[in-house]
């Protein structure tokens, strides 16, 4: 930012810091003799050129998908949809992916998502697929199916560790934890009551601590205790960052 914008910036700070000065001096007293809230003079304009959207960020975060790969690692190792009328199972997952990072928390959330255009222009899309068309893909998937999803983006996340300097990670930090997710439903396959008296689920979570990236997860009923079924996934992702390690110190020895 060049110096007269920091000038220029600076002086509507100032105007915007005396104009509100100036309405705490004329704020109506005790007795006033009516409401406070007024706002009798508010116009709504359209604008024809300009377009919002909450997050604005999505277009930049869709652009690091397809550089990194993530779509067709996706689309190669995950088969549910026996012909694509438009959609890909690239699509569908990062469609639930991206309602999330909207602001959104279930599947109808997806409507408003379709329905802006803004959010569309970001993602240079015609379409994204409805509640139900999600729901339908959802339901597809089997306990394989999800593994394969997460290996599909492993596969992706050690492409990514591979193009990072080796300075990176050194040493891996496996973090296996449970953690308590209460719901508002009472009809969902698998909920119990936590030992915490939550209803809902108990999921397992291992990630990498060194920079917080999820590995792996495993959704469980609510009653489990919280080293249930940890072996496996640790075993995975001693496997997957090995390779990320022995990297790092192959990098680290041929520089010396």
């Amino acid at each position: 930012m060049s110096h007269s914008s920091m000038r220029n910036n600076r002086r509507i700070f100032r105007k915007c810091k005396r104009r509100k000065q100036n309405r705490e001096r004329r704020a109506p007293r005790l007795n006033c003799g009516g409401a406070v809230f007024n706002a009798s003079n508010i116009h709504y304009e359209i604008g024809e050129k300009v377009q919002a959207v909450n997050c604005g960020g999505i277009g930049a975060i869709h652009q690091m998908v397809g550089k990194v790969g993530l779509a067709d690692d996706i689309d190669e190792a995950l088969h549910l949809l026996k012909i694509h009328m438009p959609y890909h199972e690239s699509d569908h997952v990062l469609n639930i992916a991206y309602n999330v990072l909207a602001g959104g928390m279930r599947l109808e959330d997806m409507e408003l998502r379709r329905n802006d255009e803004a959010y569309l222009s970001a993602l240079d899309d015609e379409r994204t697929p409805d509640p139900t068309t999600a729901g339908d893909f959802t339901r597809r998937f089997s306990v394989s199916d999800i593994e394969t999803l997460m290996d599909a983006i492993n596969t992706t996340r050690q492409r990514v560790w591979q193009r990072c300097s080796g300075d990176l990670i050194n040493e891996a930090f496996i973090d296996v934890d449970g953690t308590i997710a209460g719901t508002l439903g009472r009809c969902k396959h698998g909920m119990d009551i936590s030992y915490k008296g939550i209803w809902g689920y108990h999921p397992l979570i291992v990630s990498l601590a060194n920079t917080k990236e999820i590995l792996f997860m495993e959704n469980r009923p609510g009653n489990v205790a919280s080293h249930q079924g940890a072996a496996k996934w640790i075993d995975k992702a001693i496997v997957l960052v090995t390779g990320r390690i022995a990297m790092v110190r192959t990098k680290s020895a041929s520089a010396m």
